[in-house]
């Protein structure tokens, strides 16, 4: 996840995994001194990057309209560790994601997924003038990817990851055109949310060399 701080109030860039991820997040801002965020962009609906939401009172949530629909089935779910361990028994294909889950939370206490309260079609910009902007693609269909203004940081998400490992078929792979239709002379760092980030100059040789 990521911060972009504004005076007139920070943004979040997804939620963290969990309450605890996302504790901690607000630890490290209150210690640096930042504004308390307003907004909350996903930059899709998997539950690694929306889990901590319940954790961020008062933020207004954002996201792409085609994250609504699963992350309502997702919100009826009645998760717990014992859920949990149900599904994986039912599907073991799942096993890798909801270990991970498992993990993650350690009280379901007060525990929700939450769908985003503003959505939008293409793009959108908040009063920050942080730009959201829907990209799609096999990863997930309501990807989007934000622009920090005045920073040249393109912030990604999964995008252009291949599809998550209990839907994946033999044939995907990462989709190395949409990232290469992101490269840009505006951009100076692309960052991914499971990779190190990397400048324009590294991003295009890896793309295009």
């Amino acid at each position: 996840m990521a911060v972009v701080a504004d005076e007139r109030g920070s943004t979040l860039v997804d939620a963290g995994q969990s309450p605890a991820h996302a504790r901690e997040i607000q630890a490290g801002l209150a210690a640096a001194g930042l504004p308390e965020p307003r907004w909350l962009v996903y930059t899709h609906h998997h539950w690694d990057h929306v889990w901590g939401a319940c954790a961020w009172p008062g933020v207004e949530i954002v996201g792409h309209e085609a994250g609504v629909a699963p992350l309502r089935a997702e919100a009826a779910r009645p998760w717990s560790h014992r859920y949990l361990r149900e599904q994986v028994r039912e599907n073991p294909l799942l096993g890798h994601s909801f270990r991970a889950r498992a993990l993650a939370v350690d009280c379901w206490d007060g525990f929700a997924v939450l769908p985003p309260a503003r959505t939008f079609a293409d793009e959108l910009t908040l009063p920050t003038g942080v730009l959201v902007r829907h990209v799609g693609g096999g990863h997930a269909p309501d990807s989007a990817v934000v622009l920090v203004p005045d920073s040249g940081v393109l912030l990604l998400g999964d995008c252009w990851y291949p599809p998550p490992a209990h839907l994946r078929r033999p044939e995907d792979g990462p989709d190395l055109a949409m990232a290469r239709g992101l490269l840009s002379d505006d951009v100076d760092w692309y960052v991914s949310a499971h990779d190190e980030p990397v400048r324009l100059a590294e991003a295009r040789a890896a793309l295009t060399g």
